[in-house]
């Protein structure tokens, strides 16, 4: 018996040793894609910029990437993913789709799409991709690794934003020609349902866990609104209190960019005209609980995935629990860097195994 009870001690230990070895292998990148807003490259020039979160967010390196203007001009990136088994970092830019693989760095394909490209979602496999064409009437269905087209959905009006849930079962699609969001069942590759309508078109948006509820944000509205995605119907319409709406520079509507932090205890949302984050409580009544001052208009937010920081598009790095500003991204020359496309990604040695995703969607099931 005291063998016995030894053999177990001595696997335990083992086993701890190890997975303490493991975490402390373990190394957490931030990987923000640019020109992230628009195609100015004024916020962080052309390529993917790498930041170690572990060591105060400092610049690591530039990652050399594809993604041209016909006038030979860097174009604007729409989205950014990755498939943790094919270990590759995807840009979608207006007018291609790049795949590059994080071990390498290089490039593997670049695939021009007809009717262009814009903010895409990968399956938690990481086998297939969601890619919407550019405001048209479509979304590809995408091999991740070769680049070939599955199936395309047709019926929408203009195609844009684009979220997997973590189940893998369901895709969630914002046309912002539409006040709905729309269900498609992932593996079939056919429409649920469409939750809705909302009280204005739809732009960007997240889910829960659970996917039992959708925030999105829509045209017109300083604040957010609630859809079941059970049932399909509108729960709940939220605005911000203290503050008024006005123009802004990007987007044309005032709330761009929403997330819940990964414990679904809070949503954080995108003001652009007074250049901050309201964050609110998570659960209805959804209380409006603070503000956060920006040091430019925010069109997209999205956290790490402990949930210790907040990452709005404005190049701020922020401290969730203290609404801090603790650090500003900076390229090797020490320029801020802004993007609405970027992800956190942990590696092993070269090999990714854990991410991230651009939307900020809850993680608790």
């Amino acid at each position: 018996m005291k063998t016995i009870r030894f053999i177990l001690l001595l696997m335990m230990s083992f086993t701890l040793g190890f997975s303490l070895v493991a975490q402390n292998n373990t190394k957490r990148y931030l990987y923000v894609a640019t020109p992230g807003i628009r195609d100015y490259l004024g916020y962080g020039g052309h390529g993917i910029l790498v930041f170690d979160i572990n060591n105060k967010h400092r610049f690591v390196k530039r990652i050399k990437t594809q993604g041209f203007h016909p006038s030979g001009k860097p174009s604007n990136v729409k989205g950014i993913a990755v498939s943790i088994p094919l270990n590759s970092i995807y840009v979608s830019t207006l007018e291609s789709l790049q795949r590059i693989d994080l071990g390498t760095e290089k490039v593997i394909w670049e695939i021009p799409f007809a009717g262009g490209c814009d903010r895409m979602s990968i399956s938690p496999d990481g086998k297939t991709m969601y890619l919407p064409s550019l405001e048209k009437d479509f979304w590809n269905v995408v091999n991740c690794e070769t680049g070939a087209i599955i199936q395309i959905l047709k019926g929408f009006k203009r195609a844009h934003n684009t979220l997997y849930g973590l189940s893998g079962q369901y895709v969630y699609l914002a046309d912002i020609g539409n006040p709905w969001l729309y269900q498609v069942d992932a593996q079939k590759h056919t429409l649920v349902q469409k939750i809705g309508p909302f009280s204005n078109f739809v732009r960007p948006f997240t889910v829960n866990g659970k996917e039992n509820i959708g925030l999105v944000t829509v045209d017109s509205l300083l604040g957010f609104e609630v859809g079941d995605l059970k049932t399909g119907k509108k729960l709940a319409s939220k605005v911000v209190e203290g503050w008024n709406k006005g123009p802004v520079r990007r987007h044309g509507n005032p709330s761009h960019g929403i997330a819940f932090s990964p414990d679904e205890k809070e949503i954080w949302l995108c003001d652009g005209f007074n250049m901050r984050l309201h964050v609110f409580q998570g659960k209805p009544p959804y209380q409006q609980l603070t503000s956060i001052a920006l040091k430019d208009m925010p069109g997209w937010i999205s956290f790490s995935l402990d949930g210790k920081y907040a990452y709005p598009s404005s190049g701020e790095v922020i401290d969730a629990v203290t609404r801090k500003i603790v650090y500003h991204l900076e390229d090797e020359q020490h320029n801020y860097v802004s993007s609405e496309k970027l992800v956190e990604i942990d590696f092993q040695g070269k090999k990714a195994i854990r991410t991230s995703d651009q939307f900020g969607n809850g993680k608790a099931r």
